[in-house]
């Protein structure tokens, strides 16, 4: 395990770095700030008209209370590889997935500021009566059923799958086990009630958009190349 990870952290710590890191990270935070500020607002805003999201297929996929773990481990899952290619200091790929993340984070709040949505698949009384219902039960309590459209869930779990599957570092086994993980997190949406079949559509949609743009192009690539030869040029300058 550790001849293994010791290739993900090769480089050496040097002022240079430490700099780059700290230069990627402030941009980083303020993201943070302002898209809860703006998704907080938005949960806590009663819109007088919401369209209903609802799709037949959404009654017949069943209530399947185990599957809060891979809804709940996307927070992690999306956090850890987030910042290891940073911690890594594979910049161009931290590039690609904090490109990836942003644009459809901010297109999923400009969606929502504009088109309030709203879903009632929640079961009015859980179904069971252990620890994972209680899990979902909480969960209800702190999330509305509100601004679904398109899932982040769905469309961060496919960018962090994509990150890793397009790094060069990480082993075959690796990226199959993030795969697996990736599909769990979808179906999670629809299992515990989160998110209609819609919402999971609407967030391939776009994750398979911005792909093509991240990934399958070299649009991001040499805009994270003209950053970093304006950065070593002012650096000369100086």
């Amino acid at each position: 395990m550790k001849k293994r990870t010791s290739k993900w952290f090769d480089k050496p710590w040097t002022k240079e770095r430490l700099e780059d890191t700290i230069r990627c990270l402030i941009p980083v935070i303020i993201y943070g700030f302002v898209y809860l500020t703006w998704f907080f607002h938005l949960e806590g805003t009663k819109e007088l008209h919401y369209t209903v999201i609802h799709s037949a297929l959404d009654d017949k996929i069943p209530f399947v209370e185990i599957f809060i773990i891979p809804y709940l481990g996307w927070f992690a899952y999306c956090a850890f590889f987030f910042f290891l290619f940073l911690l890594m200091y594979d910049m161009e790929d931290f590039f690609k997935n904090a490109a990836f993340f942003f644009t459809g984070m901010t297109l999923f709040l400009i969606i929502s500021s504009i088109w309030p949505n709203i879903q009632y698949l929640r079961p009015v009384v859980m179904p069971r009566d252990n620890v994972f219902t209680h899990m979902i039960a909480h969960l209800y309590q702190t999330d509305t059923p509100t601004n679904l459209w398109p899932s982040i869930h769905v469309y961060n779990a496919i960018g962090t799958h994509l990150a890793v599957y397009n790094s060069k570092r990480f082993s075959k086994l690796l990226k199959n086990c993030s795969l697996v993980f990736c599909i769990s997190v979808i179906l999670s949406t629809m299992f515990i009630k989160q998110h209609s079949v819609i919402d999971v559509l609407g967030g391939i949609i776009f994750a398979v958009a911005t792909n093509l743009v991240v990934y399958k192009s070299e649009l991001v690539v040499n805009a994270y190349h003209r950053h970093n030869e304006r950065i070593k040029t002012g650096k000369v300058l100086q």
